[in-house]
């Protein structure tokens, strides 16, 4: 049975449901706190009269509509790589069924690439963001503790890093619950305000969003700009099919997000509606006073739980790159023995938190992180978009208009969002992409010095199998152990083979030549994770397979070479790794900065030991130095 399908069958429908509400929807669910405040701030020009408050939750709603509803729950949703979502995944999915020709499975890989990129900006400002205006509540409070606002985001993000490497699994399970309550919340101020101004409800028909954006004429994608704001996290419903199932994040949506989002945001508008005024904080102005402690204390768990969702995606997304050959080995920390998604990386936590805080205190409020916030978004809309094409047009194999007529209007509605956000590019929109671009040279300059690197080792070592057979015929002493030899390219000599023999003078009774494949599907199921040659007598060649949300675990998988004749005693197996030192060097290559860049990357890749769960007293490693 594949892996994928054990979670959805530990638990019911009803349970994944709440669990698909926590995870899911914490982010788009806490847009409420900011969006409105930020349609109608100073800087979109958009005056506060009925026309236009009517007109922009009209669009806000139909907007939800379109790209959440019918985009991501009707249509992405169906684009499942084996029951798994996500840009990575959707980039494997594409790329496999459209890359007939080498330069388009470059080409759509690098697009996907670049979208995951993105994601790290992404999971920078959500947090900083999402805390920050929970925070801002207590300005409404009292403005008295305005001065205190910063320090107390910073403190909340302090420690919601902190706990990280303790795992998500007891906290997990009040998300649901929480944002159950959050929701219902929405919904009650809402209906609340919408009964005192039911004239907001004309927000329903979709000729005011057309005639509110008519109105706007090109100063329609200033006020896009900010309506985004209101779609941000709608890339969580396709990244954690995975993690709940299809069926269980559509019932989440269309059974309680969606409407409690609608009556909220109508509930702003009638709102504003009657008192203009309440646009300094329209969320929090829905509150009675004797309810606005309890209401930002309630925001700030929620903003938590949304920041946390994002954290523990960027988690996933590092995994899965390092696994496809995008990134070098990271330690990765298993949180819980029975959920293989709950894991916790050091390095990009406290890299996170280190960038959340700059954008903190760097930004200073939610407002000015608004500027920031939603280009990374819509870019990786728009690139989600567009290899969902080439999913419905060559994976799905429908003809050419219908796959056109599937994307064609969200890839429009897309490309109007980016330039929108693409506006606000100077106010900060520079951030998010300046760090996408810098997560998109990493992975590139990776990728591209590991293929420098195993041209340079094929080329350096003699062929396998000619020189498997002199050493067969040879008298060389033989210890009764068995020597796995890990290796990237399985036709070439190890490395570390090589130096045993010169210096040890030794070779063992039983000699495997391991290699490991990571493939661009997400699972590889057990009755296909391993595959045995004999070569020569005393000597394998053993190819492990794994997807790229597979836990790495190489004693485990030699145990099943049993199957096919291969019986290893663990207990007597050494394990030989090669690990290269990397020198830069002048030639047709890569730039020098970007050799330089990886050989900086190189040293300070994890240990492969602890990345394959090796035995740490059986591992013997021996350094070679190579130049690319």
């Amino acid at each position: 049975m594949d892996m994928n399908q054990l979670p959805h069958r530990r638990e019911g429908l009803a349970a994944l449901t709440l669990g698909a509400l926590g995870v899911v929807y914490g982010d788009i669910g806490t847009s409420p706190l900011y969006t409105m405040k930020e349609v109608f701030s100073p800087a979109t020009g958009i005056p506060v009269d009925a026309a236009h408050l009517v007109g922009a939750v009209s669009t806000i709603f139909w907007g939800l509509m379109l790209v959440v509803t019918l985009k991501y729950v009707l249509l992405i949703l169906r684009a499942d790589n084996r029951g798994e979502g996500g840009i990575m995944a959707l980039t494997a999915l594409a790329a496999h069924a459209a890359g007939k020709t080498q330069q388009r499975r470059v080409a759509l890989l690098l697009t996907g690439v670049m979208g995951a990129a993105l994601f790290y900006g992404d999971s920078v400002i959500t947090p900083a963001i999402s805390v920050l205006s929970a925070v801002e509540g207590l300005e409404v409070v009292t403005p008295l503790l305005k001065p205190y606002v910063l320090p107390i985001s910073v403190a909340v993000l302090v420690a919601l890093f902190s706990v990280q490497r303790y795992g998500t699994g007891l906290v997990g399970k009040m998300f649901g619950p929480v944002i159950c309550l959050w929701f219902g919340v929405l919904a009650w101020t809402g209906v609340s305000e919408i009964m005192r101004e039911p004239a907001i409800l004309a927000a329903l028909n979709p000729l005011q969003a057309l005639a509110f954006l008519r109105a706007q004429g090109w100063h329609m994608f200033v006020a896009l700009g900010a309506i985004v704001l209101a779609l941000t996290g709608a890339e969580a419903l396709y990244a954690d099919m995975g993690h709940f199932g299809k069926r269980p994040i559509q019932l989440a949506w269309t059974g309680m997000v969606l409407p409690a989002l609608a009556l909220n945001y109508m509930g702003q508008g009638a709102l504003l509606m009657r008192d203009p005024s309440a646009l300094e904080n329209p969320f929090y102005r829905m509150f009675p006073e004797t309810w606005l402690l309890p209401a930002v204390l309630l925001a700030t768990v929620a903003t938590v739980i949304a920041s946390q969702a994002v954290i523990s995606g960027a988690y996933s997304m590092t995994k899965q790159a390092v696994q496809l050959g995008l990134l070098p080995r990271l330690q990765v920390r298993y949180t819980s023995a029975r959920e293989a998604g709950q894991i916790y990386m050091p390095q990009i936590n406290w890299l996170l938190l280190v960038a959340v805080l700059l954008a903190v205190v760097g930004f200073g409020s939610s407002s000015a992180l608004a500027s920031a916030y939603g280009i990374a978004v819509t870019v990786t809309m728009l690139i989600t978009t567009a290899l969902t094409f080439f999913v419905i047009r060559h994976a799905w194999g429908y003809p050419l208009p219908l796959a056109l007529a599937a994307t064609g209007a969200f890839l429009v509605l897309d490309a109007m969002l980016v330039v929108s956000c693409a506006l606000k590019f100077l106010d900060g929109g520079w951030f998010p992409l300046v760090t996408g671009a810098f997560i998109f040279i990493v992975m590139a300059t990776w990728r591209r010095g590991r293929e420098l690197l195993l041209e340079n080792i094929r080329q350096g070592d003699p062929e396998l199998l000619p020189f498997v057979r002199a050493l067969s015929a040879d008298t060389i002493p033989r210890a009764s152990r068995t020597a796995v030899y890990a290796v990237a390219n399985p036709d070439t000599v190890p490395q570390a083979l090589m130096h045993n023999l010169k210096h040890n003078q030794v070779l063992h009774e039983r000699n495997l030549i391991l290699t490991v494949v990571f493939h661009d599907v997400p699972w590889i199921p057990s009755e296909q994770r391993v595959q045995v040659t004999p070569l020569v007598p005393g000597f394998w060649r053993v190819q492990v397979n794994y997807g790229f949300i597979n836990q790495p675990d190489i004693p485990q998988a030699l145990a099943l070479c049993q199957a096919q004749g291969l019986t290893i005693n663990l207990f007597e197996t050494s394990y030989f790794l090669s690990r290269e030192i990397v020198v830069p060097t002048k030639g047709a290559g890569m730039a020098k900065w970007r050799e330089a860049l990886f050989s900086i990357m190189s040293r300070n890749a994890g240990n492969v030991a602890y990345f394959f769960r090796l035995p740490d007293n059986c591992v013997i490693e021996l350094g070679t130095r190579v130049q690319i």
